[in-house]
């Protein structure tokens, strides 16, 4: 306590007493001030909160409802850009496959037709010619009445063996055409399976447009759900965003692993080309070098995959028109091609240097220096790996894409839940005021507790003395 409210220095507990006491009175005197005071502190701060949290909300509502046009956006330019792949495949499905279908077709069918009449007569068989077996019938009851001797049986006998002949000839000729028919026949068959190999191509090529269709009409059905802003095309939208962003951003991260390898392999022979000692700001300038090239490798990448239309992330140049687009895809094809020279030899200068400094250690150590037998291996592959890894870092244009497009709405959700979060926590604090002022006026009461029962015994002893004298009738006089 301090010196100036001690009362009586000599008796320290009897000043703390009624200081104590002093203090407790002057509370209680402003007891009603004080509560007043704390009510309308956590009132205000209630309120407050109450204000913040609605002014969150109404923020979130409007982001929610951004999210949710960006989104819809997204979802109807992709599905139409599905739409207008599936398109354009099917149309060069059908001029591909089926554009000389018809005459085909044809072509097929008269085969078909020629061949099956040419099988039925080479298989039919042939019928006994009934005129000549009547005419061998009679001419053998002849020879039998008219008997073997007489000129009548001979001249019957002799026209029997004659058409016996005749027919023998016939059924030899017919033999023969058939035969020949049967092997002509035979000569067709590998032109019948090329024909039947061609039809199952084509049926294959229908079957292949008639999936197409199905997967169309399933995007043309996704496509007028987005286009009615319907909850579920939102929450497949939302979940393929997620999807997306969680991939993209993974193989990403191994992209910046590949990046930090080929930043390794040139590092150090780029720190001989542009001198050890230069620096700039806090970098060495050979490191400042060597990401220079690693992020000019990445750059014709996406200029590459732009050009090639494979990813869209500038929009000028899917304007360009396609010779256009075809020579700048050239050019940063040649350029990454240099790029990846380069970067091979740097490679290779960087295993020369360390076996040199390897060479040098041992050297200052006194052990004789040698080389290892095959030292070319490790060469080699560095080379290998300096010449492949900016191609790799090429197709680093495509989970880019989707990272930045899946982002915006990945983005937009967490920033919407951060703000029912916000709303949810400011809204609770103010609550948790409310209460606060609500023990603290009880608090209050606590301290002063000895004044508050003297008056409420003082209040009741009034009462009680008022309802005695209430009760106690009035005597008159005589």
């Amino acid at each position: 306590m301090p010196e100036a409210l001690i009362l009586w220095p000599e008796q320290p507990g009897l000043s703390m007493a009624v200081a104590l006491t002093a203090i407790v009175l002057a509370m209680y005197g402003a007891r009603a001030p004080a509560h007043r005071m704390i009510q309308g502190l956590a009132r205000a701060i209630n309120q407050g909160c109450k204000l913040t949290a609605e002014a969150i909300m109404r923020l979130h509502d409007r982001l929610a409802a951004r999210n949710r046009e960006v989104l819809l956006a997204s979802g109807m330019e992709d599905t139409e850009r599905q739409i207008e792949q599936e398109f354009t495949r099917i149309s060069d499905a059908v001029e591909r496959d089926l554009s000389k279908y018809p005459a085909l077709h044809r072509q097929l069918a008269d085969q078909v037709q020629r061949i099956d009449e040419d099988y039925q007569k080479a298989t039919e068989t042939p019928p006994m010619p009934e005129s000549w077996a009547s005419t061998l019938s009679a001419a053998g009851e002849l020879a039998e009445r008219s008997g073997n001797a007489t000129v009548a049986a001979k001249a019957v006998d002799a026209l029997r063996v004659g058409i016996e002949g005749a027919h023998q000839e016939a059924m030899d000729e017919y033999r023969d055409s058939s035969r020949k028919r049967h092997e002509t026949l035979s000569k067709m068959v590998p032109a019948w399976r090329s024909m039947d190999q061609t039809l199952t191509r084509v049926e294959k090529s229908v079957e292949g447009i008639f999936e197409r269709s199905n997967h169309l009409d399933d995007l043309m059905e996704k496509y007028r759900g987005i286009a009615a802003k319907s909850d579920a095309a939102e929450r497949q939208l939302a979940s393929s965003a997620f999807t997306q962003f969680f991939i993209a951003g993974t193989v990403l991260v191994i992209a910046l692993l590949g990046g930090f390898i080929n930043f390794q392999l040139i590092a150090l022979p780029m720190s001989e080309m542009v001198g050890a000692t230069s620096r700039l700001g806090s970098m060495p300038t050979s490191d400042v070098a060597a990401l220079v090239i690693i992020l000019i490798e990445v750059t014709m990448g996406l200029f590459l995959m732009e050009a090639l239309r494979i990813t869209r992330l500038f929009p000028v140049i899917g304007r360009l028109d396609a010779p256009t687009r075809r020579r700048m895809a050239w050019a940063a094809f040649s350029l990454l091609v240099i790029l990846a020279s380069i970067e091979a030899s740097l490679a290779y200068m960087r295993d020369v240097l360390a076996a040199d400094r390897a060479a040098l250690t041992q050297t200052l150590a006194g052990v004789s220096a040698e080389r290892p037998e095959f030292m070319w291996i490790p060469a080699v592959g560095q080379m290998v790996m300096g010449f492949i890894l900016p191609f790799a870092l090429t197709f680093v244009a495509i989970p880019l894409e989707s990272f930045v497009h899946s982002a915006r709405s990945v983005g937009g959700q967490m920033v919407v839940g951060l703000l029912r979060g916000t709303a949810f926590g400011v809204g609770l604090f103010g609550f948790a005021a409310d209460h606060a002022g609500k023990w603290a006026k009880n608090l209050y009461d606590v301290v002063i507790f000895l004044p508050i029962r003297i008056e409420e015994a003082i209040r009741e002893s009034r009462q009680g003395e008022s309802v005695v004298e209430i009760r106690t009738p009035k005597r008159t006089t005589a």
